[in-house]
């Protein structure tokens, strides 16, 4: 079991929380306001009125030397640094941050965190990405240029196993799981003399410019 520390219980962080304590790891979370506060309570290990921006409050709540912190303080970007910062100085490994800006997310590497969140950009690209294919399913950017997309099997590909494909030779990208949408059944590291069926949808992993070239045969 890990321990996380959370700063901010808008909807990201609340979601956040209650996931990472859903999954059995001790959750501590922190905000200024009652009222999220009491809302958190019964879905974490332990929730607290206070000011995330400060060592002494964070220290007697437990943060320090926790496995990871989650930052995020909404639009108030001096809080986030602040609350980083504090993070650091508890010497908590990972620190990831929400942030509302491209500006906001250099700031906040600039000061060492482990990642910058940036859910409404991400969430833009994974829907143009989306709307722009049809044969995409899901879409989650993993770097610049790359990703796991979900799509669905082309029609050439049915009755056809992975090795017969030889999708990484042809098309430089690799699959990572099969998705069968009749039972909703995934299956990771797929046998590759299995064949795939017309129900099956593949998460592949690539360059963006490859998948969509695989995309383009559906």
């Amino acid at each position: 079991m890990k321990r996380f520390v959370v700063i901010g219980l808008g909807n990201f962080g609340s979601s956040v929380a209650e996931s990472l304590h859903a999954k059995g790891h001790e959750v501590i979370a922190i905000d200024p306001s009652e009222i999220a506060v009491d809302r958190i309570a019964p879905f974490v290990s332990r929730a607290a009125v206070g000011d995330g921006r400060s060592i002494q409050v964070l220290e007697k709540i437990g943060a320090k030397g926790a496995d990871a912190g989650v930052v995020s303080t909404g639009d108030d970007i001096t809080a986030s640094i602040l609350a980083t910062m504090v993070l650091h100085d508890l010497k908590v490994r990972d620190v990831y941050v929400k942030v509302i800006s491209r500006d906001h997310a250099r700031v906040m590497e600039r000061i060492g965190v482990t990642e910058s969140i940036f859910p409404e950009r991400e969430s833009a690209l994974s829907l143009g990405t989306r709307m722009s294919g049809s044969a995409l399913l899901n879409y989650v950017q993993l770097g610049p240029g790359f990703s796991v997309q979900e799509m669905a099997v082309p029609q050439d590909w049915s009755g056809k196993t992975l090795r017969a494909l030889e999708l990484r030779r042809r098309y430089a990208i690799s699959v990572v799981a099969i998705h069968d949408v009749l039972t909703d059944q995934i299956t990771a590291n797929p046998d590759p003399d299995a064949p795939l069926k017309d129900s099956d949808a593949i998460l592949v992993a690539g360059k963006d410019e490859d998948l969509a070239r695989a995309a383009q045969l559906t």
